[in-house]
């Protein structure tokens, strides 16, 4: 089934008589009290009287007064601390609905209360019903191979007393987010880049994004000689070939904006050549979630339909196999861009996955109106140790003039989406500078990026050079705007790439700042 449909609730009355629509009544507040209704307050006032957990930690109140005879006081912290955020809302919003579902409920109803009057709360209410919906998600494999129902909960009641939610808007948003979980949380083999891609042709079936997925081996050596040098090895199973998808919506009316997003989806990454050892390949199979969020943003543009902005995307799925065709450090690769392209570490394969789209999207950039060029990657454990749990955003100079880095990150602050800016430094084009006159540019050093200087920033100053768009710099006379985004820390949910849910980061960010009015 799809995602908890979201239902607004303006009477609460329908809250306070046990026959509902809804079977469940979780209250999200920092305090165990609801002044705005007097059943609710006193069935909350009498259960502190039995229970000292209330307004320390969640809590379930059987009570026939309430809707379903259920209410959940969802605890959200005290949130008077500067650190505190939206995302309080929606952590006690996963816990307290699941608290719900546990006990039976499949309709149950939020009340958000007692938010904090600063903007970087205004959204509080959408995001403890994302939160839910993120806390709700089972896995694919679960939901298509187990008997019983993995997700009974159908719809989610929100109490808006003034009439100022978006269902539509959030419905778009988490039908992305979960597009974007399927894609990266589902194991390697299911999702193989054949898998991946064919996943993506249904979920934009009859939807306004087009969808083309070249996989004509011919043509990918000879528009995306890079991509296919990382394909190599996979040739020799034919669910692992590689895909590159294509993703297109055109909006109605005039176009402001485009947005190009480049997604690295490694459905599986070895290291290659390079090959990881130690136990560090559990998890790889999430090395696809940069190109997993992309197919979610677009997945969203499918659903809102905005007018006035064009997206499109190219979406890189490939699995870096070993193999006796395998690509190997020391190898010079010419990319689409014409740069020779000199192999660092086979285990920095996704730059590499993405370089030749890039270029594709520099030369096209010419031609949109307002061009923003992305690579969307969880590409270095370096992002992860310097920003945790936070997509890191890379912007070139363009961007940085449009203030974009900073436009995205309050978006994304808005919707506990949260992001931290990095800024690309001339030590990075040194990392990656030519040592020989037999290339152009080096893809990576030999080490993993967690021991190195700027790990997590000198990628991007390597898509840039060998893209082209070094050459579309803030004093060229045709400046491209181009943001790197590394999900490495926030493409699941607290850091065990094997086992945590993921994200979709940053479709929640790009969303509020690109799609909204």
């Amino acid at each position: 089934m799809s995602q908890p449909t979201p239902k607004k609730i303006s009477d609460i009355n329908q809250l306070t008589q046990y026959e509902s629509e809804f079977d469940a009544v979780v209250l999200i507040s920092p305090q165990a009290e609801f002044a705005d209704n007097d059943t609710i307050n006193s069935i909350l006032k009498s259960a502190q009287k039995v229970d000292s957990r209330l307004g320390g930690e969640h809590v379930l109140i059987h009570n026939e007064k309430v809707a379903g005879g259920r209410l959940i006081h969802a605890f959200t912290g005290d949130l008077s601390k500067d650190y505190d955020d939206v995302r309080n809302f929606a952590d006690a919003a996963k816990a307290g609905v699941e608290m719900a579902k546990n006990a039976g409920a499949i309709n149950p109803a939020i009340i958000v209360d007692q938010v904090p009057p600063h903007e970087d709360y205004q959204f509080a209410t959408e995001n403890a019903y994302l939160g839910a919906c993120q806390g709700l998600w089972q896995p694919l494999e679960a939901r298509q191979d187990r008997e019983e129902e993995q997700e009974p909960v159908q719809s989610i009641g929100i109490f808006d007393p003034n009439n100022d939610l978006d269902l539509a808007y959030l419905a778009a948003t988490e039908a992305g987010r979960r597009l974007g979980r399927d894609l990266c949380g589902t194991e390697p083999e299911r999702m193989a880049p054949i898998g991946f891609a064919d996943y993506c042709v249904e979920a934009f079936q009859g939807s306004s994004v087009k969808v083309n997925v070249i996989e004509d081996r011919a043509q990918i050596e000879k528009d995306f000689p890079v991509f296919a040098a990382v394909a190599r090895a996979s040739y020799s199973v034919e669910r692992h070939h590689p895909r590159v998808i294509e993703l297109e919506y055109q909006g109605e009316g005039p176009i402001k904006n485009t947005l190009m997003l480049v997604g690295k989806a490694v459905t599986y990454d070895t290291g290659g050549a390079d090959i990881k050892t130690g136990g560090h390949m559990a998890g790889m199979s999430r090395d696809k979630g940069g190109g997993a969020a992309v197919a979610g943003f677009m997945k969203t543009v499918a659903e809102l339909n905005p007018k006035g902005v064009k997206v499109v995307a190219k979406i890189c799925a490939v699995r870096n196999s070993i193999g006796a065709n395998a690509y190997v450090a020391d190898e010079i690769i010419v990319g689409h861009s014409g740069k020779r392209v000199r192999v660092g570490n086979t285990d920095a394969e996704g730059r590499l996955a993405m370089v030749d789209s890039l270029s594709h999207f520099r030369e096209q950039a010419g031609n949109e109106t307002n061009p923003t060029l992305f690579t969307v990657a969880t590409l270095t454990g370096h992002a992860a140790l310097t920003a945790g749990p936070y997509t890191i955003l890379v912007a070139n100079g363009p961007a940085r003039d449009k203030q974009l880095p900073q436009q995205i990150t309050a978006a994304g602050e808005q919707w506990g989406d949260g992001c931290e800016i990095s800024r690309s430094r001339r030590e990075d084009w040194k990392i990656i500078k030519a040592r020989t006159k037999a290339d152009d540019v080096l893809s990576s050093n030999n080490g993993p990026s967690v021991s190195v200087a700027r790990g997590h920033q000198f990628p991007m100053a390597f898509l840039s050079l060998a893209s082209g768009l070094d050459d579309h710099g803030l004093r060229s006379e045709t400046p491209i705007p181009f943001i790197h985004v590394d999900i490495a820390g926030s493409g699941v949910e607290a850091g065990d790439w094997q086992h945590d849910k993921p994200t979709s980061a940053p479709v929640l960010a790009l969303a509020a700042k690109f799609l909204r009015d």
